[in-house]
């Protein structure tokens, strides 16, 4: 097992940050903490990396209690935020500084700059200071220099933040194939779901403290398990309409349509995670809803507010009753003010837990 975190609590004062979270990370697995700020992902990092004293719980990697232990005795390599590199030292002088504390004969730690350099494509400019480079060539700087030493887990604090999207998309690709071509277990902290979804063996969402939902990235997207992890995962987010179960098991819901969609299997799941007044939710993806003709058996009435093109897909937006909600669609025909139906098509309709 690469990383065992059990029942793990932090308190700052009266403040609860992270609230008693169990999860045993695989040995080579890439491990995302994902959530909104405040919500606890950047405490329980600090934690597993010795940065921050657990108020309660203990921190294993691979197998040895780390809990009390110093950073520098878990083996491990960060890479943060503002790349926290030393601006008075070359690039070259960057990556190999954790060898030379090592103690790495020279030879050695020249041969292991100049391979790692090389594989993150910063070979050509050892020689350079951190000033003269980019954001994106400074945040691979900062990659090598926690990889040059092959750590027994990676841990990252949205490393990405502070580039542009469109190198954001490159160096994602670049630290997923690096981390896994190593085989080093990885975690990684991000409020950006693509990052946490393109990157991830496996998801926790984490909300006020808790990790919600702990799961491969597909599932947490088909089968959120709270109305947070619905709402921060997809884009537009899934839509939701409040249900209740009344006491012969039927369900009643904002639009009947959509909570006579759900299945068997998802009506088993809705008397599970019901509160005590039988209350949940009927969640469906705007891509799953399909737009027919009105009047068609099976589906909602609603009226188009309004139509978004976006090129390869085009965003609806409907009203049915007094609930609002959005449609994800191929070009099409339809226009604001037009009056249409809506099917929510049983194999992707889900049933989804109220926040606590």
């Amino acid at each position: 097992m690469g990383i065992q975190i059990k029942n793990l609590v932090k308190r700052f004062g009266s403040l609860t940050v992270v609230n008693d979270i169990s999860v045993d990370i695989k040995d080579g697995e890439f491990f995302t903490l994902l959530g909104s700020s405040g919500c606890g992902k950047t405490t329980t990092l600090r934690m597993i990396a010795g940065l921050e004293t657990p108020s309660e719980g203990k921190v294993f990697i691979h197998g040895k209690d780390v809990t009390y232990a110093e950073p520098r005795h878990r083996d491990i390599a960060m890479a943060f935020q503002d790349y926290g590199l030393y601006p008075n030292m070359s690039v070259f002088e960057n990556i190999e500084f954790p060898l030379k504390i090592r103690k790495m004969p020279e030879a050695e730690r020249r041969k292991k700059v100049e391979e790692t350099a090389g594989t993150l494509g910063i070979g050509d400019y050892l020689g350079r200071k951190p000033a003269q480079m980019s954001g994106g060539q400074r945040q691979r700087v900062s990659l090598a220099r926690a990889l040059v030493r092959n750590p027994k887990v990676f841990l990252m604090d949205e490393p990405l933040s502070n580039l542009d999207a469109k190198l954001r998309a490159v160096m994602r690709t670049e630290i997923r194939r690096l981390v896994t071509e190593q085989g080093i277990t990885t975690v990684y902290v991000t409020h950006d779901q693509i990052e946490a979804m393109s990157m991830a063996d496996r998801i926790a969402v984490m909300y006020k403290g808790d990790m919600v939902q702990v799961a491969p990235p597909l599932e947490i997207y088909d089968r959120p398990a709270t109305r947070f992890v619905a709402d921060f995962i997809g884009s537009p987010p899934m839509n939701l309409f409040s249900a209740e179960l009344s006491k012969g098991g039927r369900v009643v819901c904002q639009i009947q349509e959509f909570g006579q969609a759900l299945d068997e299997t998802e009506r088993h799941r809705a008397t599970q995670m019901a509160d005590q007044h039988g209350h949940f939710s009927v969640g469906v993806r705007p891509e799953h809803l399909q737009c027919v003709a009105a009047g068609t058996a099976g589906s909602a009435e609603a009226i188009v507010e309004l139509v978004e093109p976006l090129g390869q897909t085009t965003n609806i937006y409907l009203l049915s009753g007094d609930q609002r909600y959005i449609v994800v669609t191929d070009r099409t025909t339809v226009e604001a003010g037009d009056t249409i139906g809506v099917i929510a098509p049983r194999e992707h309709v889900r049933a989804v837990a109220r926040d606590r």
